[in-house]
């Protein structure tokens, strides 16, 4: 299966055209946002381990912990904040961990991510050095992902080995993801509605 019916769909969920990461470049984030952000995302990055456990892929699920350790020094380094409340970034959680539960939908849902992540780290990391006088800590996270395609060459190469029918469940796996990472965003930009 060709990976272009998944890129199309990444591009239509851009995170980096998202309103909340165009103000984080622009410097014109409130720092309360990056730091709800910080404690909402992290559930969700810590998650990441099990769409690769999912896979097989072992080796990539440790580093998926170290990179859950990393977002915890950054979520840190941003002083006291909340427990996560959001609700939009429930969601996210719940369908990452319902899609990383499968094989095929892991593939799909990892996609999502993945191959926006180099793209959308390198820009937290020029906005968080430019615009928020980011301390070393703050930034290991992003300095790490920041234009790192490997895992998604990697998911790329498992796309295209997929049937018709198990590439069309993990296509709507990545539209379900895209469409939770878009809704978190928008539920940190918007002070989020606090979670049942």
């Amino acid at each position: 299966m060709s990976d272009h019916a998944f890129d199309t769909i990444v591009r239509r969920h851009d995170l980096n055209e998202h309103p909340f990461y165009r103000a984080w470049r622009a410097g014109t984030l409130p720092t309360s946002k990056l730091v709800a952000y910080a404690a909402e995302y992290a559930p969700f990055i810590e998650s990441i381990e099990q769409g690769w456990r999912s896979l097989g892929h072992d080796d990539h699920a440790a580093g998926e912990r170290e990179h859950a350790r990393l977002w915890g020094q950054f979520r840190s380094s941003l002083g006291p904040a909340s427990e996560p409340a959001c609700r939009e970034a429930r969601a996210l959680v719940d369908e990452a961990r319902r899609s990383f539960a499968d094989p095929v939908e892991s593939v799909g849902a990892l996609y999502a991510f993945e191959s926006q992540q180099p793209s959308t780290t390198r820009s937290k990391l020029d906005g968080l050095r430019e615009h928020y006088a980011a301390a070393e800590l703050a930034t290991k996270y992003f300095e790490l992902h920041a234009d790192d395609f490997g895992e998604r060459e990697l998911l790329r190469s498992l796309t295209a080995g997929l049937s018709a029918s198990d590439g069309e469940r993990a296509q709507a796996a990545c539209e379900r993801l895209c469409k939770a990472m878009w809704s978190a965003l928008d539920g940190i930009l918007g002070g989020c509605e606090a979670a049942a």
